[in-house]
């Protein structure tokens, strides 16, 4: 990955490029980027500017050298540290050292890719990752030793907020007064999970989601995509590169929501006063909670694009209405009149309250089931007449 291979983003990186041309590399960074906003790709580029600079090589075939290094991600002072739980290969201590060929073989052919994603590669999905203090231990480590080509160490830290407290910790003092010509690069989705003693040590970069133009581009440029089709994957991918691949190419996970997000707003929307609904309520909150936290989150994440969708056909934006149920007794138009300026909000919150308990180990039966519940009462809300 070079600079040149990242989905705009244009302006931060014109920033990490000044900051290695002038000189001034801060020493731990924070990125804080939306899902598929290509922070990490972004991130690889940065260490490639800067292991690979024609000043810090001594002659061109070493410059060739480093990158060979890179499009390979086994440059000896380039680190990684990613969420890792046990598997059926490592039983016992996980540490991203272990997963290093799964590692690598996941960036280079997805570096939008998102936690789902590797906890999939991993064959993980249905348990949580971390970074724990056996991975803190192993990043002091390594980062005492010098550099193996004699500049600098770069250490990149992917979804940081999944550091827990005893590793964060241990980390504190390293990432305040690393060795000389040591770089902490730390890439976080939800900044505010990452304990005030880390952030307040690392200069903050704000990452924006893609825009709808970039998206598109990329498409036509990476994947072969006409324009038309590419600005309709654009608009639906909701800033996220990953999810625009992932519409583009399709997996069995979206038939799977469809019809659950389906039969639920149809089953919350008779539950209204009939207790034998109700039931059917609990069976799919049963249901939904046999699958892993990340599949709920995805699901979740899924119910408020169709929710918006809904509401952007009910206020006859049609022209940014590109989502089409291939349930045919279902039909976006007749659902839209029940998403509207009066309910809106309130699913919103819902659903983003569900969102954030599941991220921190709720029980999803209770979750989902509160979720229905007031879905069923959102759903037959009125909109207030003006």
């Amino acid at each position: 990955m070079h600079f040149k291979d990242i989905i705009g983003q244009q302006n931060i990186k014109n920033h990490l490029i000044q900051s290695v041309e002038n000189g001034r590399i801060p020493h731990a960074q924070l990125f804080v980027a939306p899902s598929g906003s290509g922070a990490l790709a972004l991130a690889v580029a940065y260490a490639r500017y800067i292991l690979c600079h024609p000043k810090t090589q001594k002659d061109e075939s070493g410059c060739h050298a480093c990158h060979v290094k890179f499009d390979k991600l086994v440059h000896p002072d380039l680190h990684f540290v990613f969420p890792v739980n046990k598997t059926d290969k490592v039983k016992d201590h996980p540490i991203s050292d272990l997963f290093l060929e799964e590692w690598r073989k996941f960036v280079l052919k997805s570096p939008y890719g998102t936690l789902f994603n590797w906890y999939q590669t991993l064959g993980i999905e249905n348990k949580q990752g971390q970074i724990g203090v056996d991975e803190a231990e192993s990043i002091v480590k390594k980062l005492s030793l010098k550099s193996f080509e004699g500049g600098y160490k770069i250490m990149i830290i992917w979804m940081a907020e999944k550091m827990n407290t005893s590793a964060s910790n241990k980390l504190l003092k390293l990432i305040e007064e690393p060795p000389k010509d040591t770089l902490f690069i730390l890439i976080a989705e939800e900044e505010e999970q990452i304990i005030n003693t880390i952030r307040s040590r690392c200069q903050l970069l704000q990452f924006r989601s893609l825009s709808d133009f970039d998206i598109q581009q990329a498409l036509v440029q990476k994947e072969g995509v006409d324009e038309f089709l590419a600005a309709k994957i654009a608009n639906r991918s909701n800033g996220n590169y990953n999810n625009a691949v992932h519409i583009l190419h399709n997996d069995a996970n979206d038939l799977t929501f469809e019809n659950w997000f389906i039969f639920w707003v149809r089953t919350a929307f008779k539950a209204k006063g009939n207790a034998a609904v109700i039931q059917d309520l609990i069976g799919w909150s049963d249901e939904i909670a046999k699958t892993g936290r990340e599949t709920q989150k995805r699901f979740l994440l899924y119910c408020l694009q169709f929710f918006r969708q809904a509401l952007m056909e009910n206020y006859k934006a049609g022209s940014l209405v590109f989502y089409e149920p291939t349930d045919k007794n279902f039909h976006i138009k007749k659902f839209a009149p029940f998403v509207h300026g009066g309910n809106i909000i309130g699913i919103n919150e819902a659903l983003n309250e569900a969102i954030y308990h599941i991220e921190r180990n709720g029980n999803a039966k209770i979750i989902l089931l509160d979720l229905s519940m007031q879905l069923t009462r959102l759903l037959h809300q009125k909109e207030a007449k003006v």
